[in-house]
């Protein structure tokens, strides 16, 4: 049943992840202020000093030491997040992988940023990129509305006995994360029942069944267990639409592994994450207009990666361009990689071009968007990759 009570409030995405977090109600948050990551703990303590959560929030000196903290806590069998973005996610790398060795299913909320050096504060995808394959589900949001509801929705995929694996959330750092929008709020009763209460099975307190956490682990039985996280990896696919499932019937938004905007009939598809999805929607609006078969494809979970959703939308293209947002230096970009891969026993495949973009937050506008369009349309693109807006 679709939820009735309808709070619609004008938010930036920092500011709904924060309300998220607070109607999670987690038991521990440990984080450290990194632009443009802040305005989401600053808004979150902010509820802790009113007394609207019960969290203990901890400040420490580095994003090591909070996602440190934040194992530790999910490890004695607490609910426990954190939020970063750019250097901090790079400074946690060690401990990010300690949290989905050790199957803690705790939530990360991630505003997008390049990294350094040189150094810059503004949007690409860099940081979450090079921790793809870390063993944390990654979702990707387009607005403020998505990044609420995909943090509502991961921390119950995460939590699930099938899954037991941390998931972080993206949003475009500046681009979302500090733009005001107006975004649909579940009341908090029917925000807390969909979450539903947290009871880990193996918890390290739990005195009367001891167990050990972060043992030395060799060959004896290390390929056992990162063959169990891939096995969770995979479970989660079932998990993830069952979930968004249940949020479509109390919300009546509809989320998938992918977004297909237009393209049933589409021979010239544009496949992007994230904000810039929006961007591209205006562009194949107009384009379809003037009648010109376009579409676009915005992927939502880099992990688990949509092979067989990617391979069936774009299975009757004529011609794709994959946008990327990160460099992968030395090959073609992380996003193309995964999308070519997924075509590959495709019997008739379109013709696929890498295109990078925005990065350290360059703007990409719709004269831009459509230009790659007309590219498509008429076939005259460069095998190898290609930059747009990149001054020569």
């Amino acid at each position: 049943m679709l939820n009735k009570k309808i709070n619609y409030q004008a938010l930036s995405g920092g500011q709904a992840v924060a309300i998220a977090m607070r109607q999670i109600n987690p038991d521990v948050v440990a984080a450290y202020p990194i632009t443009p990551q802040t305005p989401i703990i600053e808004t979150f303590a902010q509820f802790v000093a009113d007394g609207e959560v019960d969290t203990e929030l901890i400040n420490v000196e580095s994003e090591h030491s909070a996602l440190s903290a934040v194992v530790g806590a999910s490890a004695a069998g607490g609910r426990a997040m954190t939020a970063t973005a750019s250097q901090g996610l790079a400074l946690m790398a060690e401990i990010v992988y300690v949290a989905s060795g050790s199957r803690l299913p705790i939530v990360m909320a991630i505003a997008n940023r390049a990294l350094s050096a040189p150094i810059n504060i503004h949007c690409d995808h860099t940081d979450s990129m090079f921790l793809r394959d870390s063993g944390w589900i990654q979702i990707y949001s387009e607005n403020a509305q998505e990044a609420y509801d995909n943090m509502l929705i991961a921390l119950k995929v995460a939590e699930n006995k099938d899954v037991l694996t941390p998931a972080m959330v993206m949003q475009d750092g500046f681009i979302t994360s500090h733009s005001i929008q107006n975004v649909e709020i579940l009341d908090d009763k029917v925000a807390k029942k969909f979450i539903g209460k947290y009871n880990p099975e193996h918890p390290l307190l739990n005195t009367k069944k001891p167990i050990t956490i972060g043992p030395l682990d060799l060959f004896d039985y290390f390929f056992e267990h990162k063959y169990q996280q891939a096995e969770a990896m995979e479970n989660s696919r079932k998990v993830i639409k069952e979930i968004d499932q249940e949020f479509y019937k109390l919300t009546g938004r509809k989320y998938s592994f992918i977004e297909k905007y237009k393209t049933n009939d589409a021979e010239q598809i544009i496949v992007v994450l994230s904000s810039t999805a929006g961007t591209a929607k205006m562009v194949v609006d107009d384009l379809r207009k003037k009648g010109k078969k376009v579409g676009l494809i915005k992927i939502r979970t880099m992990r688990p990666f949509p092979n067989v959703e990617i391979a069936q939308a774009l299975k009757n293209a004529k011609a794709v361009a994959v946008l990327d947002r990160s460099i992968s230096y030395g090959n073609y970009s992380p996003v193309f990689t995964e999308v070519r891969s997924a075509l590959y026993n495709l019997k008739n495949k379109p013709k696929l071009y890498n295109y990078i973009y925005g990065i350290g937050g360059r703007n990409i506008g719709l004269d831009n968007l459509e230009k790659v369009f007309n590219d498509l349309i008429k076939n005259d693109i460069s095998d190898k990759i290609n930059y747009i807006g990149l001054r020569k």
